[in-house]
């Protein structure tokens, strides 16, 4: 009785009716599954009241920033502070609050009924606020804004928000890419490193780096601690994996990775920096984005910068989904061009919400091999080794498809689809 009322609860409109029915449950005497929908229940109220928070804050802080009155008091400073003691909170904190709230009630309406309805969570509704704040006190048009909102609604159905966050910024690059260059190239002023002491004898280093630059430093410790597990016939297990980059990274400014002699391969490629960029913005015809791998979408002229000093490899993609085209192999070890295709296909482990990449997750055969799965790119799909041994080892199950979407069964009986994902989408 009380799994069937859950159900019914989890699929009715938020509201206080909602919310007291699901008050009067004792999750803990809920069967395991129902304890689930009763948890997706409640983030659905939380989605509704958060709605309600937006307009609250934007009654208290106004609908527009403050004007300043003299040369001692900033933008919001009253009503900053009245937020901030209201909500316990700090004067920084507050104003982004504020900022997040007036981006989605001025200017985001759909965001905030699918926030209200419990459509999207209160992180998804935030992370499209901030993405899309800069564009719109740019002047983007009612349309681009509206376009942005349904996109960003539709992916959240399934991804995380980090994930909503990039493809937010994805679209904003295409709809407006003269925009996009412009802050982009803005933003590579204030590249920096800073150094800052800390107690127990430490210091915090700071980078603050274009994309590229960024992704070719975490490439460079990655690689230096893959030379030294290679050496090493016993690596020190005693270490996490911050622990290993931050000892790398003092390696690394000793002496250079040229200097090393031990050539590290990843699925039996060089490590490399991947750049996606389609055929017309190479050729200068376009100014799409590029998708800078690990971080998502970057200028045009960016991308061809860096494609010009690239090694080229042909994907070819289907040109109404953007997704990479399927062809098939017999032997259970994969040839080199499946192990690229798979790489370049998912891009990250596939289970939901994961975005550990794929150049150094396992390639995973969903069907085993010794039940009869074969070696092609419509069973096999890039899995982190957690969620590799979570499919082999902790009762979850995995139907892979030939675009690399996938679904997953939690050993519950849960159902969570992770959609294609386009080569020119971030991820």
């Amino acid at each position: 009785m009380r799994t069937q009322l859950v159900s019914r609860l989890l699929t009715a409109a938020p509201g206080i009716d909602t919310l007291t029915s699901l008050f009067a449950i004792d999750p803990f005497e809920l069967a395991a599954p129902a304890r689930i929908d009763y948890l997706s229940a409640l983030e659905r109220q939380m989605s509704w009241l958060q709605a309600m928070m937006q307009r609250a804050i934007v009654a208290v802080a106004g609908e527009e920033g403050s004007k300043s009155d003299d040369i001692f008091t900033g933008v919001d400073d009253a009503e900053r502070e009245d937020v901030a003691t209201a909500l316990r909170m700090s004067t920084g904190t507050a104003q982004i609050r504020i900022d997040v709230a007036r981006t989605l009630v001025n200017h985001l309406p759909n965001v905030c009924s699918a926030l209200a309805m419990g459509e999207i969570s209160p992180a998804h509704a935030t992370v499209i606020a901030r993405e899309s704040a800069s564009a719109i006190r740019d002047g983007m048009g009612p349309a681009h804004i509206y376009s942005i909102e349904q996109s960003a609604l539709a992916y959240a159905e399934f991804h995380t928000p980090t994930q909503v966050a990039n493809k937010v910024r994805t679209s904003i690059a295409k709809l407006a890419p003269e925009p996009f260059e412009e802050i982009a190239e803005r933003a590579r002023d204030t590249r920096r490193v800073s150094c800052f002491r800390e107690v127990d004898g430490l210091s915090t280093i700071v980078a603050i780096l274009p994309a590229e630059d960024a992704q070719i430093v975490m490439k460079a410790i990655e690689n230096f601690i893959h030379q030294q597990v290679t050496k090493d016939a016993l690596p020190d297990e005693r270490r996490s994996m911050d622990m290993k980059r931050a000892d790398a990274l003092t390696s690394i400014a000793t002496w250079s990775l040229q200097e090393n002699t031990v050539d590290v391969k990843l699925h039996r490629r060089p490590v490399t920096v991947n750049v996606t960029i389609d055929l017309p913005t190479l050729l200068g015809l376009a100014e799409n984005p590029g998708q800078l791998a690990g971080y998502g979408a970057i200028p045009a002229s960016v991308a061809r910068a860096l494609a010009s000093d690239g090694k080229w490899q042909r994907f070819i993609t289907d040109p109404q989904t953007g997704t990479l085209l399927d062809y098939g192999r017999e032997s259970y070890e994969p040839p080199q061009a499946l192990v690229d295709f798979l790489i370049a296909r998912d891009r990250t482990c596939r289970f939901p919400g994961c975005r550990q990449s794929a150049a150094r997750a396992d390639l995973d055969h969903a069907q085993s091999w010794e039940s009869g799965g074969e070696t092609s790119a419509a069973n096999l799909g890039a899995l982190c080794r957690r969620h590799h041994r979570l499919k082999t080892h902790g009762g979850w199950k995995l139907d892979s498809h030939s675009d690399g979407s996938c679904t997953w069964t939690s050993p519950l009986g849960k159902i969570y689809e992770v959609p294609a994902r386009p080569m020119l989408e971030a991820v």
